[in-house]
């Protein structure tokens, strides 16, 4: 039996091909350790993605970074002495990843990390801090990209333990995308600007953030669709932040609404890792309002751009607007395939511990 670990919303699009394509002779545990636990967060996504239920929900909700990555280790290191598995497979950069890869390696299980590599190189990022730790712990380092796999050999891994097997995350957008088009309404009239921003460098600070919405409400000819995180809207509030008028908010959106909109989006701003690769792969223009990212594969393709100047960032959409690629460019392995290839990758891993 091997336990695949979630906590987050953007875990649940990883895990579910590796559920899909995992050999029906080993037992697979889904263990939700409910860093993410609101209906709109979390279950709408397991229903829409058909995945089945979680077999353990750990429930930890929300808390500081510290207090809630010492929840989830306490509570997985009780499931772990009821029932060991025979490994450990971590996906992405949540606090859920680095804390049950911790537990892991403590009782001698082996511990897989899906989107092994990709580096920021900006330590003040809990995921980065997150990324790098597991990846030290880990036994085997599945990754999305080339790039990824000089960073790991840099920080004295081997290059046994690496595979490429590309993104799985893009094996369920391109297998939900139909579905996506065929049932959801663009989220406003004529041309729209997406917008996500969750992290604490832009929404913790009232400054920043109500330069951001300003820097918004700038922008001209597009209405600016918002579906703020719950943490985003609840400081809006608290601040008494001013929202101009042509800034659409809304509440988070499910997957297929996402999905649909980001397709539809004469443009996507952003902060998120995984909005930057969807959109790379959907050639919809994408601002990322960040100093770095770890996806510098989106950066060399041209449909991302790192914009940190709150007072740059309409002409900065506008620029990706006009360069907006006839089609969606190739990356290689972002294929729909990747879930095959990890599951592959783990029963060989796991038929060489036997």
């Amino acid at each position: 039996m091997i336990d695949l670990i979630c906590g987050a919303r953007p875990n649940f699009m990883k895990i579910d091909p590796i559920v899909r394509n995992m050999d029906q002779g080993i037992p697979v545990r889904i263990v939700h350790t409910g860093q993410h636990y609101d209906h709109i967060m979390s279950q709408s996504f397991f229903d829409q993605l058909q995945l089945p239920p979680p077999d353990l929900n750990l429930e930890v909700g929300s808390a500081s970074i510290t207090v809630q990555t010492a929840e989830i280790m306490q509570r997985y290191e009780e499931v772990v002495l009821q029932r060991m598995p025979g490994a450990v497979v971590v996906v992405g950069d949540v606090n859920s990843t680095l804390a049950c890869s911790i537990v892991a390696v403590r009782y001698g299980i082996p511990v897989i990390h899906v989107e092994a590599g990709l580096r920021s190189f900006d330590r003040s990022m809990p995921e980065e801090i997150n990324r790098v730790l597991t990846d030290q712990i880990a036994g085997l380092l599945l990754i999305t990209s080339s790039e990824a796999r000089d960073n790991l050999l840099a920080e004295g891994r081997s290059s046994s333990m690496i595979k490429l097997v590309g993104n799985p995350m893009i094996d369920t957008l391109r297998r939900l995308l139909p579905m996506a088009m065929a049932t959801e309404e663009p989220p406003a009239q004529g041309p729209y600007c997406l917008v996500t921003l969750h992290r604490p460098s832009n929404v913790d600070d009232p400054q920043r953030l109500q330069e951001l919405l300003n820097a918004l409400g700038s922008l001209e000819d597009l209405a600016v669709v918002f579906p703020a995180h719950p943490r985003t809207q609840g400081n809006i509030r608290n601040w008494n932040l001013e929202v101009p008028r042509n800034i659409v908010m809304g509440e988070p959106m499910t997957y297929l609404q996402f999905l649909s909109a980001q397709a539809c989006a004469a443009g996507v701003i952003t902060d998120s890792g995984g909005v930057q690769e969807e959109t790379s792969v959907l050639g919809v223009p994408c601002v990322t309002v960040r100093t770095s990212t770890e996806r510098p594969v989106t950066l060399e393709l041209g449909t991302n751009v790192l914009c940190p100047d709150v007072s740059a960032l309409g002409g900065a959409v506008s620029r990706q607007m006009d360069k907006r690629p006839p089609e969606p460019p190739e990356i290689p392995l972002w294929d729909g395939g990747s879930g095959a290839r990890i599951s592959a990758a783990i029963e060989e891993f796991i038929g060489g511990k036997r």
